[in-house]
């Protein structure tokens, strides 16, 4: 196994391990995303979560916004369809021994979208699991299809966003007490947003239903959750169309994970759970091991 340092750079957060033939030495967190720098030049942010680290002697690999034209160094992407196998050969070289991953694209009429970061963890969940759909829940949910090892097609639903601003900057959010946690009105929510064809009719009446008492005012970011996620969930599969004979996997930590499972079994189909920063590591060390041979 070989030595490197992996770092996950996103737009808000940014995360370093240290590994030393093939185990975690170190590992620190930063709120130094791409877009709060703070002034500071990448190059800086770099040097100080790499601090005492031999960031000179062994490679570097980072993956996410810290390629964009927001980061260090906008990096190329890679068009699909593309096996994963090639983020390894075609790697943007930042400093004397730092690379970034490039990101991956699909331009077609009926589909533009790019992601960055997303292909490490895909990288590494199809060595972890094999299976013909993955999604990754967040702020941006990325739903891909994938044969083997090549990305054939992906999509980007706003659905984490979205539920942020409607309940936050939006007259649904308006005057609401404190949210609590409630799984009957976040199941509720899934079956009426799998079962809608377009939401957008249903968003006011969130808030109608809680002014009228048929929700409780405290549980309204629960039935949102699950209006939105249902609806995700049930459009991507349409779109998508996953082999239902086999599982789709979901790459995320355990918590947005089991919404989604739950999601998945009221339309029928099966899921398996990655941890979000498993599959990551996993998709760097294969590309540390390529760099190292």
């Amino acid at each position: 196994m070989s030595s490197y340092i992996a770092i996950d750079w996103g737009s808000t957060n940014l995360r370093a391990w240290h590994y030393e033939e093939g185990k975690c030495v170190d590992q620190r967190r930063s709120e130094a995303g791409v877009t709060r720098l703070a002034g500071r030049r990448p190059e800086e942010v770099f040097a100080d979560i790499t601090a005492g680290w031999p960031a000179d002697r062994v490679p570097v690999i980072m993956a996410g916004m810290v390629g964009s034209n927001a980061g260090w160094q906008p990096v190329p992407y890679l068009s699909c369809p593309v096996a994963l196998d090639q983020l390894a050969s075609h790697l943007t070289r930042v400093a004397d021994k730092a690379w970034i991953v490039p990101g991956l694209s699909v331009e077609r009429q009926d589909n533009y979208n790019v992601m960055r970061g997303e292909e490490t963890q895909l990288l590494g969940a199809t060595t972890l699991h094999t299976a013909p759909l993955y999604v990754m829940p967040g702020t941006h949910a990325k739903w891909v299809d994938v044969e083997g090892s090549q990305v054939r097609d992906f999509r980007t639903v706003m659905t984490g966003e979205l539920h942020h601003l409607l309940l936050h900057h939006s007259l649904i959010g308006t005057g609401l007490p404190e949210q609590e946690a409630d799984s009957a009105a976040f199941q509720a929510g899934l079956e009426r947003g799998a079962q809608d064809t377009s939401i957008v009719s249903r968003l006011f009446e969130v808030r109608a239903a809680h002014l009228l008492g048929a929700c409780d005012r405290r549980h309204v970011s629960e039935f949102l959750s699950g209006l939105l996620i249902g609806h995700e969930v049930a459009l991507m599969t349409r779109q998508l169309t996953p082999d239902t004979r086999q599982p789709v996997v979901i790459i995320a930590g355990e918590t947005l994970a089991r919404r989604y499972q739950q999601a998945l079994q009221l339309i029928g189909l099966e899921s398996v759970t990655l941890e979000g920063d498993r599959a990551f590591q996993h998709g760097i060390r294969s590309i540390a091991n390529v760099l190292a041979n």
